[in-house]
């Protein structure tokens, strides 16, 4: 019979117990307030979204850190016609933020008016409350100004 923890617990794991860096276990964290990213067991290397093997030195030893959430934006678009999923949030706002440690992370800039969006703003990741009951259907990040 199972305990309550592994009737919880539904991240994906390997045989040792170990959280794999999927796509899937990177929005469960959402979920739970956390930024993660990986970082190589080799090179040191970090990144936002999870890979199995570092796309730098190769190696396939990739571990999870919490990511402060902190950095500046790099660049970004104003999105006036979209998908009908987020039609009714045009016009919103998009962009790549370089993390403070290095990482960058494509994500819906919010509570920033589009006219005092620039280059280097810093921004901070932010989750959203609701997940929504259409489409997507899992928790997600946002970025805020600070």
């Amino acid at each position: 019979m199972s305990s309550q923890s592994e009737k919880t617990d539904l991240f994906q794991r390997d045989p040792s117990g170990k959280i794999l860096p999927t796509i899937e276990n990177f929005y469960r964290f959402c979920g739970e307030r956390k930024l993660m990213g990986v970082k190589c067991g080799k090179c040191g290397a970090i990144f936002a979204l999870p890979r199995v093997t570092c796309p730098k030195c190769h190696f396939a030893s990739m571990d999870w850190i919490e990511l402060k959430g902190t950095g500046k934006l790099l660049s970004y678009s104003i999105v006036y016609v979209s998908t009908q999923e987020y039609q009714g949030q045009t016009p919103y706002a998009v962009g790549i933020v370089e993390l403070d440690e290095g990482a960058r992370l494509s994500g819906v800039i919010r509570n920033v008016k589009h006219e005092d969006l620039k280059i280097g703003l810093n921004l901070v990741v932010d989750f959203e409350e609701n997940i929504s009951q259409e489409w997507p259907q899992w928790p997600r990040y946002v970025f805020k100004s600070l």
